[in-house]
């Protein structure tokens, strides 16, 4: 099938290599601008154009879709059969959505109708689910409420960060991509209309990384830490310094003492912190101006008073 490709990260990234190796001509890989990073302020290209340049596959970059008459033109002459989009980071207007001959695929992150919205995979680890997925669809105006072709569910670990679970989802969408591409080209795809009961999961605001002890069990906790591994990290102040709780694993044992207080800080015990409903055992942390490490690695070179 002729092919145009949309998509950012390296959650994109699997998806086109998928698509690359199973024989698609890709006649186009359209990604984000290339991005200033690190103290330097390089400008660092996305995931899916590094991948794209190493297969030698023609690339655009344009900073806005919409209205873009001289992109929008390019996309009609190539005449796809389909444009595939996995996490592109722009919405796409209708003008390119009737391009395609067999329409806009989409590959999300979730199980839908649940999460729908820019974050799927960080809100079903927030939440604690135990299970989530990929879902393919064909697209329309609104926020992921296109018709559904493919599912596949997988079990979302107990301790699994929202990193780990993304690569696993990454995978998965990219085979799950494949699968459907190969039914739609056969005519043996079903269309399935999404329910109105549906769940949002919208970007995250910085705001939910703060730890709030007075208010949060002790999972609750455990899962805004794992929940926003890598991407962002929960933080509280410890000692006065701003302090990044990476991973917290629950105590069933209750401290007398105020949540948020220290109880236990040894370089043998390791560090935990009493909750409303007992306490967390920090498994990983990152110190102000420093990097991420082990609880007893960072003890060792560094004092967290009890109090």
């Amino acid at each position: 099938m002729n092919i145009v490709f949309m998509g950012t990260p390296d959650f994109a990234r699997d998806s086109l290599k998928a698509l690359v190796e199973a024989g698609h001509n890709i006649k186009l890989v359209v990604t984000n601008p290339d991005k200033p990073k690190g103290r330097g302020m390089k400008m660092i290209p996305s995931e899916v154009k590094v991948y794209a340049l190493e297969k030698g596959l023609e690339i655009e970059q344009p900073l806005k879709i919409k209205k873009n008459v001289e992109f929008i033109q390019k996309l009609k002459d190539i005449k796809p059969d389909v444009i595939c989009v996995v996490a592109y980071g722009k919405i796409i207007p209708k003008e390119i959505l009737d391009i395609p001959k067999f329409g806009c695929i989409n590959v999300h992150g979730s199980l839908l109708p649940k999460y729908r919205g820019a974050a799927p995979i960080q809100w079903s680890v927030l939440n604690g689910d135990e299970e989530t997925g990929v879902t393919t669809m064909f697209m329309d105006e609104g926020m992921d409420t296109g018709d559904m072709i493919l599912k596949e569910s997988t079990k979302i670990g107990e301790n699994e960060t929202t990193g780990e679970l993304w690569d696993r989802l990454s995978l998965i969408g990219a085979n799950l991509l494949v699968k459907t591409l190969e039914k739609i080209q056969d005519g043996t795809y079903n269309r399935e209309k999404q329910s109105h009961d549906f769940t949002e999961a919208p970007m995250l605001k910085k705001e939910i990384a703060k730890i709030d002890w007075n208010n949060k069990t002790s999972l609750e906790l455990k899962n805004l830490a794992r929940g926003l591994n890598p991407f962002m990290g929960a933080y509280t102040f410890l000692n006065n310094k701003k302090i990044k709780l990476w991973k917290l694993d629950i105590i069933n044992k209750k401290y007398n003492a105020m949540p948020g207080e220290v109880v236990v800080s040894d370089k043998k015990e390791g560090l935990i912190i009493a909750t409303i409903d007992g306490a967390v055992s920090v498994l990983e942390i990152q110190g102000e101006n420093s990097k991420k490490m082990g609880i007893f690695d960072y003890l060792r070179g560094n004092m967290i008073l009890k109090r």
